[in-house]
C-alpha cells in the first residue's frame, strides 16, 4: 500500500527525484535553522528586552507618582497622556504571511512584558500608523480630600530588539540562499545526468543495429565504469555479430552447395523414359529443405544493418499485390493516403510477403490489404475470410518455432513466419496486432510509427 502511494507521488525520472529530494532537504535545513534561531536566540533576546522595558516603565510610573501635582500635569501633557486609548491603538494587526515574523515577535514581547508589569498596568501595541507602545499608568494618589484621579495612557517608543527588522531581512536572505542552493543542485544534477543520457542514446542505437561511438570514460569514477562496461559490451556484440554473419554465410553456402549437387545427380542418374515420380518427390523435399533453410536465414538476419529509407508503402504493397495476382491470388486493395515512412526496403518486403503468403495459405478467400494513417503512425492491415486460428491463438505464435493447429496440413514450415514479421516490425519501432475482421475472418495489423526507423 505504502509503496503504491510512493510510486504515484514520486516523480518518474531520477533527475526529478533528486531535485525534489534536494529541495526538500534544503527547505528542512532552512526551517530547522529558523526555528532554532527564533527559539534559542531571538526569543530570549526579546524576553530580556521586555524585562528591561518593564523596569523602565515601572520606574517612570513611580517617578510620575512622586512628582508634585503641578509638575506632573505639565509632564503628562508632554507625554501625550490620554484617558482613553486612541482608536488606531485598539486594532489588532491583520494576519499576513509577509508579516508573520513581526506578528510573532510582537506577541512574544507583549506576553513577556505583561509578566513583568503589574496586572493593573496593561500594554497595547499600536501597529496602525506610527509604531508605539501604550501603557496605562497608575492614577496619582488623591491629596487634600480631592477626588481620586483617573488612570491615564502614555505612548512610549518600542525598543529596537522588539521590532526585529534585521532578523527579518536575515530570514529572507536565508530563504534566498536555500533557493540558490536548490538551483545549484539542479545544475549539478543535470551535469551528472548527461552521461546517462548519452548512455541511453547509445543503447538505443545498439538496439537498432547501429554501431555507436565509444562512450567517454573521463568523468566520475562510477560513470566512467559504466561507460567502460558499455564499450566492452558493444565491442563484444560487434564481434558476435561478425561471427554470426560468417556462420550464416558458411551455412548458406555449405548446405545449398550439396543440395544443388544432389538435384543434379538425381537428374543425371534417372534413366531416360524411367519413372520420374521419385525424382519429383525428392525435388519437393529438397524445396522444403531450402524453404526451411531460408526461413532460418531470414530469422537470423532480419535486416538490422539495412539502411532505412523514406518511401511509399502503398507503392510497395501494389507491387507485391501485382506479383501475387500473376500467381492467381487477387488481393483487394483499399489504400489510404500515407506520409513518407522510413523503412528498410528488403525487410519490409519480407514482412509484407510473409503476411500475404500466410493469408493465402491459411485464409484462402477474401484476401485484402488496407492502409491508413493517424497523426503519429501508419497501419497496414492484411485480411482474409478464413476460419482458422483466433486472434488470441495467433498472439502465441509470435514466439519462434510455434505452429498452430491449422499448420499440420501444410508442410515446409518452421514456425518462424510470424516471428520474422514481429521482429521486423519491432526493428521499425512498431508492433504486430491481430483483430477479428468485420464480416468474418481475421486481420493482421502492422503499426509503424512515422519517425521510428533510423
Amino acid at each position: 500500500m505504502t509503496r503504491g502511494v510512493l510510486r504515484k507521488v514520486l516523480p518518474r525520472t531520477l533527475l526529478a527525484r533528486n531535485i525534489a529530494l534536494l529541495i526538500v532537504l534544503v527547505m528542512l535545513s532552512q526551517i530547522c535553522s529558523i526555528v532554532v534561531l527564533l527559539h534559542y536566540v531571538q526569543r530570549p533576546r526579546v524576553e530580556r528586552a521586555a524585562g528591561v522595558f518593564a523596569t523602565y516603565v515601572t520606574t517612570l510610573d513611580n517617578l510620575l507618582a512622586a512628582t508634585p501635582v503641578a509638575s506632573r500635569t505639565a509632564l503628562t501633557a508632554r507625554l501625550d497622556a490620554r484617558v482613553q486609548l486612541p482608536p488606531e491603538a485598539t486594532e489588532d494587526p491583520s494576519p499576513s504571511l509577509l508579516r508573520a515574523y513581526r506578528n510573532y515577535q510582537r506577541r512574544v514581547f507583549l506576553e513577556s512584558l505583561r509578566k513583568y508589569l503589574p496586572a493593573d498596568m496593561p500594554a497595547q501595541w499600536q501597529t496602525k500608523g506610527a509604531q508605539r507602545l501604550w501603557i496605562r499608568m497608575h492614577a496619582p494618589a488623591a491629596s487634600n480630600g480631592a477626588a481620586p484621579a483617573v488612570p491615564y495612557w502614555i505612548a512610549l517608543p518600542i525598543p529596537g530588539d522588539a521590532q526585529g527588522n534585521g532578523l527579518e531581512a536575515a530570514i529572507i536572505l536565508s530563504l534566498g540562499l536555500g533557493v540558490l542552493a536548490a538551483l545549484a543542485g539542479y545544475a549539478i544534477q543535470l551535469h551528472l545526468n548527461e552521461p546517462l543520457r548519452e548512455l541511453t542514446q547509445a543503447a538505443r542505437r545498439v538496439s537498432a543495429g547501429e554501431t555507436p561511438a565509444p562512450l567517454p570514460t573521463d568523468g566520475p569514477a562510477e560513470i566512467a565504469a559504466v561507460g567502460c562496461a558499455f564499450n566492452q559490451m558493444t565491442q563484444a556484440l560487434q564481434e558476435a555479430e561478425a561471427t554470426r554473419a560468417l556462420m550464416l554465410a558458411g551455412i548458406s553456402h555449405d548446405i545449398r552447395t550439396p543440395l544443388t549437387k544432389l538435384r543434379l545427380s538425381m537428374a543425371m542418374a534417372m534413366p531416360e523414359g524411367g519413372d520420374s515420380s521419385f525424382v519429383v518427390a525428392a525435388e519437393s523435399y529438397l524445396d522444403q529443405i531450402e524453404t526451411i533453410l531460408q526461413q532460418f536465414m531470414d530469422y537470423a538476419g532480419s535486416g538490422e544493418r539495412e539502411e532505412a529509407q523514406a518511401g511509399d508503402l502503398n507503392a510497395l504493397i501494389e507491387r507485391l499485390a501485382g506479383d501475387f495476382a500473376g500467381l492467381g491470388h487477387e488481393f483487394e486493395l483499399s489504400l489510404g493516403t500515407l506520409p513518407a515512412v522510413p523503412y528498410r526496403p528488403i525487410s519490409m518486403m519480407r514482412l509484407l510477403m510473409n503476411l500475404m503468403q500466410n493469408a493465402i495459405v491459411y485464409g484462402g478467400s477474401g484476401l485484402a490489404v488496407r492502409t491508413w494513417a493517424t497523426h503519429d503512425a501508419v497501419t497496414v492491415a492484411v485480411g482474409d475470410r478464413g476460419k482458422g486460428l483466433s486472434a488470441e491463438e495467433l498472439e502465441k505464435l509470435k514466439a519462434p518455432f510455434q505452429r498452430g493447429r491449422n499448420a499440420r496440413a501444410h508442410s515446409g514450415g518452421t514456425g518462424l513466419g510470424l516471428s520474422i514479421v514481429e521482429r521486423i516490425a519491432r526493428l521499425h519501432g512498431g508492433g504486430l496486432q491481430f483483430h477479428p475482421r468485420e464480416g468474418g475472418g481475421l486481420e493482421v495489423w502492422v503499426v509503424l510509427p512515422v519517425k521510428a526507423a533510423r
